[in-house]
């Protein structure tokens, strides 16, 4: 936890003005309320990535630390799904910086949100069963509340693959 609440602090330190560009964007609204520390492994300053994908300067890099904050190599945090609302907003404004590569992490949630078989044990091992990770279910649910979004982005953002992956994620297939 400490290494990643000091990822953000670095990210601060090098953008300062990433934490106030965005705060005002309506896709946004309300992001500050939620309890992020209170979700494992989740530092408070959460927003401040968010806020930073709108920075130009940031994007790039507060989409980078925003993932290591979020994802292991395994699974994703319980906060996945509070953010997912948020991240599909943003993917539906052009004006967002490094929109193509939002929509790149949002089809690697896609891809975490899977279910994983129970009867295949090498996954279940690898990847925890759904009942051990209810984060993935909440996650294909924000995505179908959000199916709007998804099968309006306009062609050419993301490949193929990746878009079936999404419009699958939010049940348009």
């Amino acid at each position: 936890m400490a290494a990643k609440e000091a990822a953000i602090a670095r990210f601060l330190q090098e953008y300062p003005q990433a934490a106030d560009v965005g705060r005002r964007h309506p896709a946004l609204d309300g992001c500050e309320e939620i309890r992020w520390s209170e979700f494992p492994q989740c530092p408070a300053a959460l927003p401040a990535l968010l806020y930073g994908l709108l920075d130009p300067a940031a994007a790039t890099e507060a989409q980078r630390v925003l993932i290591n904050t979020l994802f292991t190599i395994a699974e994703m945090n319980p906060a996945v799904p509070h953010v997912l609302p948020f991240l599909l907003r943003l993917a539906d404004d052009p004006q967002v910086p490094e929109r193509s590569r939002l929509l790149e992490y949002l089809t690697m949630v896609a891809d975490y949100s899977e279910p994983v078989e129970t009867a295949d044990e090498a996954l279940v091992q690898w990847f925890g069963s759904d009942s051990e990770h209810p984060e993935r279910e909440r996650c294909r649910a924000v995505f179908a509340q959000h199916a709007h979004i998804v099968e309006t982005l306009p062609d050419g953002l993301v490949d193929p693959a990746s878009r079936a992956r999404l419009r699958q994620a939010a049940g348009l297939v």
